[in-house]
């Protein structure tokens, strides 16, 4: 079994020790081979971008996917977001990988106008990325897609803003969460 981990900032593990990252939490738990390319930044078109080389051209045997919180927060459409995430899930499956699309953690306005442009409007930003999950959750029951479900899991927590470092980017608290969700919610067999 190889896992390739593709998205953004969130994948990549910005903010905190590269053994802190639910990428590396699960390499060491699984002991398999998992590669990370998750890159700061990126955009869902960046990753259709490097889908090629990043994806196929590894061959693992299942991809997890985390993309669209900088599309958000940059305010592209959200339909463009959507249709590029389904581009890249129904390329993978055609591909004989296994797809697991991963729903990122919720933004928390108060936290990221702290510590990023004022000038975002966040609390929109989070609306926009709710509506991505439902409609990409919907497409993925639809099509036999695993989910991993992070906004989910995060929103149940109390005191929420103790898993973040930024409002955006999960804390060495959230990504130990990501890693158990993903071991609880038992997509990778």
């Amino acid at each position: 079994m190889k896992i390739v981990c593709i998205g953004d900032s969130l994948t990549y593990g910005y903010g905190v020790h590269s053994e802190e990252c639910w990428v590396e939490l699960l390499h060491k738990s699984l002991n398999i081979e998992i590669i990370n390319k998750g890159v700061n930044g990126d955009t869902t078109t960046g990753i259709l971008s490097r889908s090629y080389k990043d994806i196929l051209e590894l061959n693992p045997s299942h991809v997890i996917l985390m993309a669209g919180t900088n599309d958000i927060l940059l305010n592209y459409s959200i339909d463009n977001i959507i249709d590029n995430i389904k581009f890249l899930l129904k390329e993978i499956k055609n591909n004989n990988i296994s797809p697991i699309l991963a729903l990122q953690p919720p933004v928390i306005a108060g936290l990221a106008r702290t510590h990023w442009d004022e000038y975002i409007n966040y609390t929109k930003a989070d609306e926009h990325l709710f509506q991505y999950i439902q409609e990409t959750k919907t497409f993925s029951f639809e099509n036999n897609i695993n989910i991993i479900d992070f906004y989910s899991t995060f929103i149940k927590i109390n005191d929420i803003t103790n898993l973040y470092s930024d409002g955006i980017h999960p804390n060495s608290k959230g990504h130990k969460l990501m890693f158990e969700t993903i071991i609880k919610s038992n997509v990778i067999k």
